[in-house]
């Protein structure tokens, strides 16, 4: 494990605890404590409540038992040794509230965090930033840190909320990208069926048109047949009428 990075939250100066981490007594294995998050989604748990004893309570371990359980110490192995690095227990003047935000803007703009949308280089900097106040107001009053601190795990959670809604929103659209992108290819295959379906019809209709157009000049060259033949009928038969009517003329006249 590497030492960890630079952070807004003031911590101690760091203790080593063991030379060989892997043969630590119990005594100080009871100091190992599970690394801070820097993101965490989940509800811290409350602060053990100091078991009441005849003797007054020391305010200064008291409010170092309340800060190590809002925010755990941090550890790490270097050179097989054991480092522990707990949250200072300094109160802070306003001098370091100022000292902070500059701080913090120089990170901002070091890390080229982005000013707008969804960063997590901004998003890490200020969750680092409200530790830091957290630490520095439950220094001077424990319930306003834990008040802080139910307001920080909120903030958490419903950012996990959102997280956890964005990414099904994702695969939702996703899923309904490869059904329309599905349901695409389908379309253009039904299209190019049907296209080719509307040729073949044209095709079709084009052939009953030239059918249609050789009936009807074929019918129309047999009707002029037609009429030309039943033209030269009745010109025959008139001529064969008029012949006969002079002959019956020509019998009826001498009787006279």
């Amino acid at each position: 494990m590497i030492p960890p990075a630079d952070s807004l939250l003031r911590y101690e100066t760091p203790v080593l605890v063991s030379r060989n981490p892997e043969k630590r007594s119990p005594k100080a294995r009871a100091l190992k404590v599970s690394p801070q998050q820097p993101v965490s989604t989940g509800p811290v748990p409350p602060p053990p409540k100091p078991k009441t004893t005849p003797t007054a309570v020391d305010p200064t371990k008291q409010a170092e038992e309340i800060l190590n359980a809002i925010l755990p110490p941090r550890e790490w192995v270097e050179d097989n040794q054991l480092w522990i690095q707990q949250v200072s227990t300094t109160p802070s003047t306003r001098m370091d509230v100022v000292h902070l935000q500059e701080e913090m803007d120089l990170k901002l703009q070091q890390r080229q965090a982005r000013e707008t949308g969804i960063c997590p280089v901004r998003r890490e900097l200020y969750s680092q930033c409200f530790d830091e106040l957290i630490r520095e107001v439950t220094i001077n009053c424990a319930e306003r840190g834990l008040l802080l601190l139910r307001v920080r795990d909120e903030i958490r959670m419903t950012i996990a909320a959102y997280q956890t809604l964005y990414e099904s929103s994702v695969a939702f659209g996703m899923r309904k990208a490869l059904q329309a992108e599905q349901g695409k290819s389908d379309m253009e295959k039904r299209i190019a069926e049907l296209e080719d379906e509307k040729r073949d019809l044209e095709r079709q209709v084009n052939e009953q048109k030239a059918k249609c157009e050789a009936i009807e000049k074929r019918e129309s060259e047999r009707r002029q047949v037609e009429e030309k033949k039943h033209g030269e009928e009745v010109q025959f038969l008139k001529r064969t009428n008029q012949q006969l009517k002079a002959q019956l003329e020509g019998i009826i006249a001498p009787k006279k």
